[in-house]
């Protein structure tokens, strides 16, 4: 039996600082609705898909993601994948399997293993030494936003010297939505830069991840340059933008939720269980799209081949018929898988680099401030659909006597 379609505006104004209250609404219709839960507002008519709809409780979500027959990423295609060029965000099936092993070698378990202690835990605590003198600080500006970025660049085995260039370059190319040309610069400077890069460690190989990748090899096959390169310019929204919102999110969370910030400091061991719920209660990426390759439906909701389908993550990890108090913040809660980093064989890649990024990024923090405190002048608060961060969070601290 079809469920009735419920239609809405895509004008349908948005509230960026809280968008849960509308998808509450939404999934209270139904998992699948016709409309969208983005802006489109200021997109021109000619560009606007003839059929929206949007998925929104957990288990349209899950199905979408997992259902590669049904629905496709080839949208990328025609948005990010103008700017990145060929990935395996936007290949299905066997190519999409074929790159994703020979490129899954950057980022094997022995990998992460070398980096928490030889990368990433110097790279926190020497951006920590550059503040913890001062007694406050942004942990938007001075903590959250910069170590992501000298993580990867670390990861790629880039000169530190090159950190500004490349930082700037990363941020034109993420920023496409807003100046397609200065994208296209970025996209082209970045393809020249790490074709460089890609030549040099022809000549002499390194430990890192350029190299992994130049030397990568499945059933007799290496990756084309282009596909290297490509993949490295994924790995600026990928690397960057989410790493950095998600442990700002976490942040923010644990210290407007005081008894939970204070049980985190008394026991590091729920440090990991925080970075679940902070991921499930403010995903970095509230949305993605796919295209519908077929005829098919949704929880009883037919959906016409060449729709563009909304996959609402942040609607579906409120799901409160997989969550109880599925609108709380709550780290002791029993824990029940999200689907923040998606399903399927798109599953995001660098799930455990992120995680272990931003449990790194917490324990230091913790081992090296003491009594600090989100100061509330500024309006600090999580922002955004469908990319969601905090813009500032000031506090003040002692540093640690140890």
């Amino acid at each position: 039996m079809e469920t009735p379609v419920q239609d809405v505006a895509m004008d349908e104004p948005i509230d960026l600082r809280d968008p849960y209250p509308m998808f509450a609404r939404r999934r209270a219709e139904g998992g699948v609705f016709r409309g969208s839960v983005m802006d489109w507002s200021r997109t021109p008519d000619s560009l606007r898909p003839e059929n929206l709809y949007a998925a929104v409780s957990f288990d349209a979500v899950n199905r979408v993601f997992r259902d590669g027959n049904a629905f496709n990423s080839h949208i990328y295609d025609s948005t990010i994948g103008l700017f990145i060029g060929p990935t395996i965000l936007a290949m299905e099936g066997k190519p999409h399997w074929q790159h994703r092993n020979l490129v899954s070698a950057a980022f094997k378990s022995r990998s992460l293993a070398r980096w928490e202690p030889e990368i990433v835990r110097p790279v926190v605590t020497g951006l920590i030494d550059e503040f913890v003198d001062r007694g406050e600080a942004d942990l938007v500006r001075d903590f959250t936003f910069e170590f992501p970025t000298r993580v990867i660049t670390r990861l790629l085995g880039l000169p530190e010297e090159d950190l500004p260039w490349f930082r700037r370059r990363a941020v034109e190319l993420i920023s496409y939505a807003v100046n397609y040309k200065r994208a296209f610069e970025a996209s082209a400077a970045l393809k020249e830069y790490f074709l460089t890069q890609i030549e040099q460690r022809r000549s002499a190989p390194t430990e890192d991840i350029i190299g992994d990748l130049v030397s990568a090899e499945v059933d007799g096959e290496r990756l084309t340059d282009e596909a290297i390169y490509s993949f490295l310019r994924l790995l600026l929204p990928a690397g960057l933008e989410t790493t950095y919102r998600s442990s700002g999110n976490l942040l923010y969370l644990l210290l407007t939720h005081r008894d939970q910030f204070d049980a985190v400091v008394a026991d590091r061991e729920l440090i990991g269980p925080a970075i679940e719920e902070g991921l499930r209660y403010e995903t970095p990426l509230t949305t993605v799209q796919r295209y519908a390759s077929e005829d098919t439906e949704v929880e009883g909701v037919p959906i016409p081949a060449g729709s563009v389908i909304d996959v609402c993550i942040g609607s579906a990890n409120r799901d409160e018929h997989r969550w109880e108090r599925s609108e709380q913040f709550d780290i002791f809660r029993k824990r029940v898988p999200h689907i923040s980093f998606a399903a399927g064989e798109h599953t995001c890649m660098g799930l455990h680099l992120a995680r272990m990024e931003t449990r790194v990024a917490t324990e230091c923090l913790l081992d090296r401030l003491t009594d600090i405190r989100l100061h509330t002048d500024d309006d600090p608060h999580i922002h955004g659909q469908p990319f969601r961060s905090p813009t500032v969070l000031p506090v003040t601290f002692a540093p640690s006597a140890e």
